[in-house]
C-alpha cells in the first residue's frame, strides 16, 4: 500500500463492513501504539446536527486566540485529508500514510472500520503536532463511538434528534442516553439543545458530570436591527457579529462553542474582540454555502428531519422561486426530510447515489419514494449533477434559487460538477 487511496480502500475492505460500535477495538490498538496524549486539552462535541459547525466555531475561536488548535470531524465532503486539520491546514497524503502504517504494524489481528483508523490516524497526527486543543467531533452517537475512548476536558451536545435509529434507539430518550455518554464525572458537559430529553439530565447527574444547559446557563439573542447579537451567561454579555454560517441555527452553535471555551477556565482565555474574530471567520463546508449567482446555487448537507426543519427555516425567510437538486440514502427518512421542505420547492431533480455508497439507491428508486411521501410533487431523476443542475437552470430565471441538499454525496457530486464546469 504506497498511496493514501491504497490506505483507504484498505481500511473499507476489511470485515466487517457493517457499522460495529464499541472501543475494544479501537482501544486495544490505541494502548499498543503508546496512547500518547494528544493535546494539553480535548473538547468532544457530540449531537445529532451542528457538530460540524460548532467544531468550525472553536477551531475559529481558539485560532483567534493564538492557540494551536487540531480538529477531527467526518465525513468529508471532497478530500479524506478534511478531517484532519493542523493549525487551520488539512493533513498532507504523507502525514497520513505514516500514521496508517503505525496502525497497520499496531493491529495485529484486530479488525479496524474506517471510521476507527481515521480516528487513532488523527490522534498519533495530534500527538506530534504540540497542540494547546484538540477537537474532536463524535462520528455516531457517543458512548461507544471510537472518539469516546478519549477524555475530554469539556463535552458539548449540539442537539438531538432523530436519526441512526437501528444502532442509537428509536425515540430523543433512548438517543440521548447514548450522546450523554461522551460526559465525565465532575466535567462540564455543555447542551445546546434548548428541550432536552429528561433522560440526558438523568443520565448526566448519574455520570456526575456538570451540565451547562441553553436557555438557562447561557442564551444568545439578535439584536435589533439584525446585524448584530448577542451572548448572555452569568459571567459574560458578549455582543458579536453574524456569522458567516448563515442559517439561523448558527448563531446558537457559536453560543455553545463561547461556553465550551469559558469551561476550560484560566489556562486558555480568550478575549471578547478574539470570540467575535471566530464568530465573522468560521466556516464548513456544505453548511448553506453559497457557490454561484443568478441563479443563486446554494448547497447544504441537511439529510434528517431536524435539518431540514432548519433548512426550511431559512428558506421561509429567504423566499424566492426554489428548485432543488436531491438525493438521501437508503436508510434515512425520506418523508421526514422532504415534507418540511415540500411547500418552498417547486421541482426535485433526483439523484441516485449507488455509485457513491452501499446505502446508495438509484434516482428511480428515490423518486418513487419521494412520491410516496409527496403524491403532488413535481420531480424529474437525473443521472449527474451537472444534468440536475443544467435541468434546473433552463426553468428558472436569474432571480431564482437552486438547492443542493441531501447526502454529503449530493453536495460533492455539485462542487466537483460546478469546478469541472469552471464556476
Amino acid at each position: 500500500m504506497r498511496t493514501l487511496d491504497d490506505w483507504l480502500q484498505h481500511w473499507l475492505t476489511l470485515p466487517p463492513r457493517e457499522i460495529v460500535l464499541g472501543l475494544d477495538r479501537v482501544g486495544a490498538v490505541w494502548r499498543a501504539l503508546g496512547a500518547p496524549p494528544i493535546a494539553r486539552r480535548v473538547i468532544s462535541v457530540a449531537g445529532t446536527n451542528g457538530k460540524g459547525s460548532t467544531v468550525a466555531f472553536l477551531e475559529a475561536m481558539l485560532s483567534a486566540g493564538g492557540y494551536r488548535v487540531g480538529a477531527f470531524t467526518s465525513p468529508h465532503v471532497l478530500r479524506y485529508h478534511e478531517r484532519i486539520r493542523v493549525a487551520g491546514c488539512d493533513v498532507n497524503d504523507a502525514d497520513l500514510i505514516h500514521a496508517f502504517t503505525r496502525i497497520e504494524a499496531a493491529r495485529g489481528s484486530i479488525v479496524l472500520s474506517y471510521f476507527e483508523a481515521g480516528a487513532l490516524a488523527a490522534w498519533l497526527i495530534f500527538a506530534a503536532a504540540e497542540l494547546d486543543v484538540a477537537v474532536l467531533e463524535v462520528g455516531l452517537g457517543g458512548r461507544l463511538d471510537a472518539v469516546n475512548l478519549i477524555a475530554p476536558d469539556v463535552a458539548m451536545i449540539s442537539s438531538i434528534d432523530l436519526d441512526h435509529q437501528g444502532l442509537l434507539g428509536t425515540t430523543r430518550a433512548a438517543i440521548a442516553i447514548e450522546k450523554a455518554g461522551i460526559a465525565r464525572a465532575g466535567r462540564p458537559m455543555v447542551v445546546g439543545d434548548l428541550d432536552p430529553p429528561a433522560s440526558l439530565v438523568a443520565e448526566l447527574a448519574r455520570i456526575g458530570a456538570r451540565q451547562l444547559q441553553a436557555g438557562r446557563d447561557f442564551r444568545w439573542q439578535i439584536d435589533r436591527g439584525g446585524s448584530t447579537w448577542q451572548y448572555l451567561s452569568e459571567r459574560d454579555c458578549l455582543r458579536l457579529p453574524l456569522p458567516q454560517l448563515r442559517a439561523p441555527v448558527q448563531i446558537g452553535n457559536a453560543a455553545l462553542a463561547i461556553t465550551a471555551l469559558r469551561c476550560l477556565g484560566s489556562g486558555l482565555p480568550l478575549t471578547p474582540a478574539q470570540f467575535a474574530a471566530g464568530v465573522a471567520t468560521a466556516t464548513a463546508p456544505g453548511r448553506l454555502q453559497v457557490l454561484a449567482r443568478a441563479p443563486e446555487l446554494i448547497v447544504d448537507v441537511a439529510h434528517n428531519p431536524q435539518a431540514a426543519r432548519a433548512l426550511a427555516e431559512y428558506l421561509s425567510a429567504q423566499p424566492k422561486p426554489t428548485v432543488a437538486v436531491f438525493g438521501l440514502l437508503d436508510d434515512k427518512d425520506l418523508a421526514g426530510v422532504v415534507t418540511p421542505l415540500h411547500a418552498y420547492i417547486s421541482h426535485w431533480q433526483v439523484l441516485g447515489l449507488e455509485a457513491d455508497s452501499p446505502r446508495g439507491q438509484s434516482a428511480e428508486t428515490t423518486l418513487a419514494r419521494l412520491r410516496a411521501a409527496l403524491p403532488t410533487v413535481a420531480a424529474s431523476p437525473q443521472t449527474s449533477a451537472a444534468q440536475a443542475l443544467a435541468a434546473a437552470r433552463s426553468m428558472l430565471p436569474p432571480t431564482a434559487r437552486i438547492l443542493g441538499f441531501g447526502s454529503f454525496h449530493v453536495v460533492a457530486a455539485i462542487l466537483r460538477a460546478e469546478a469541472e464546469a469552471g464556476r
